[in-house]
């Protein structure tokens, strides 16, 4: 699996043809997107909300939008954060792992997670934070299962939804 960073034109626009990969990734996600609220109408997400959503993470100067693919197919996306908003938070954040829903359990979502962990060593850092949206229990065992540990219940900052803050050592130190 390939890893890299959302490319954009240079009127920082997402170019046509990811964004239609993109719209297509998150409309497939439908149980995450109804749950979450992201947007009005999770049955029918279109490209300018995705657009704009990718827009609204690559406005805080520490995001970057990451994108998965595996043999040429956009298989997932991930938005990190090196650094939280609170200054008391000394770790980066993972805001959103995606996978494509046909390609649910076939390990995607564990490289992904992986290869996001590895940059964020590579840098130096020494854990990873997250939070899952309380109902999203799938979402809940995978991050358990990768090893991860709820340190904190707590709003999201965005929306104010209640969430489970999970923490994952990445090194000592």
């Amino acid at each position: 699996m390939l890893l890299t960073p959302l490319p954009l034109t240079p009127d920082h626009d997402i170019p046509a043809p990811l964004l239609t990969e993109l719209t297509a990734l998150y409309t497939a996600n439908h149980e995450f997107f109804a749950l979450s609220g992201d947007f009005p109408d999770p049955d029918d997400i279109r490209p300018e909300q995705v657009a704009a959503a990718l827009a609204e993470e690559l406005a805080h100067p520490d995001a970057e939008v990451l994108l998965a693919r595996s043999e040429g197919r956009l298989v997932g996306v991930a938005v990190t954060l090196a650094h939280h908003p609170d200054p008391a938070d000394p770790d980066p954040w993972i805001g959103l792992l995606m996978v494509d829903v046909g390609v649910h359990r076939q390990g995607y979502g564990r490289r992904l997670a992986a290869l996001v962990e590895d940059r964020f060593r590579t840098e130096g850092r020494t854990a990873v934070r997250l939070a899952v949206l309380d109902g999203n229990d799938r979402a809940l065992a995978f991050w358990t299962a990768l090893g991860y540990q709820v340190i904190d219940r707590r709003p999201d900052l965005q929306l104010g939804r209640p969430c489970s803050v999970l923490r994952k050592r990445l090194s000592e130190g």
